[in-house]
């Protein structure tokens, strides 16, 4: 435990870095020794959505959680980097699910609020942080907003200052950082910076985001990439079949990776 309670600590300094930090979301030991071995490469996530649809599962906690907490352990054990876990909403028990996660050497998690009644999202956010405590790590609760995600046609100043007061709320209850992704733009990230200060807020990177070197300079913690990073590999995996299909076979510029 002493090396998954280093990697906690180092994790969370990474969050805490003036530096942004980027992650590039993988699903298995294989995506996650590749990316691992990326120069600049400081920490892993996973991705419950590539996990899930990887087993034959829809998203959306349909994927037994042992077989996501297995999954997850196999991605820990690949690489030497910490590996922080999207956990969805917790499995019915977020408190459980976060210690399973440790026991398999995750040392952080994202945790889905999906617009619960605030109180009942800040209890989440209790057991997490509860659990970390009681597993003797300093647990990096990744603790997510779905406000802009589940935005519908609601006026943009009542979704911005949702996201603003539940993030609030679980900063408040001990999450080190929030996690609001969505069309998030530069000037909600400048709102929701002046409201929680610099490296609180984590974003996820899709076509069309705030420039990396840009969110560093306005004070974001973290950006991921979600399912995105497996739709690239899979595209990638479609294109040679296609290539293959119509006659031809490898790029010239293949490489063997593994």
């Amino acid at each position: 435990m002493t090396n998954v309670a280093e990697q906690a600590t180092a994790l969370l300094a990474l969050h805490s870095d003036p530096k942004l930090l980027t992650v590039v979301n993988v699903w298995d030991a294989i995506s996650a020794k590749i990316v691992a071995e990326v120069e600049g490469t400081q920490a892993l996530a996973t991705a419950s959505h590539s996990i899930a649809v990887a087993h034959g599962y829809e998203d959306g906690e349909n994927i037994p959680v042992d077989l996501m907490i297995a999954a997850v352990g196999r991605i820990v054990a690949a690489t030497d980097l910490p590996v922080t876990a999207d956990l969805e909403a917790g499995y019915g028990n977020a408190g459980e699910t976060t210690r399973m996660a440790i026991g398999v050497g995750a040392v952080g998690a994202n945790i889905e609020d999906q617009m619960k009644p605030l109180a009942e999202a800040v209890a989440v956010v209790e057991a997490v942080m509860a659990a970390g405590e009681s597993e003797g790590v300093d647990f990096v609760l990744n603790a997510r907003t779905d406000a802009f995600l589940r935005a519908g046609d609601r006026p943009h100043a009542d979704v911005l200052a949702d996201a603003i007061e539940r993030g609030s709320a679980y900063l408040a209850a001990g999450a080190p950082v929030v996690f609001v992704p969505g069309a998030v733009s530069e000037d909600d990230i400048k709102a929701i910076v002046d409201i929680w200060g610099p490296q609180k807020l984590t974003l996820i990177g899709a076509p069309g985001s705030v420039p990396l070197a840009r969110m560093q300079e306005l004070g974001v913690a973290r950006v991921s990439y979600g399912p995105f990073s497996q739709s690239v590999a899979l595209m990638a995996l479609q294109d040679l079949a296609k290539d293959v299909n119509a006659g031809g076979g490898l790029p010239k510029h293949y490489r063997h990776l593994n």
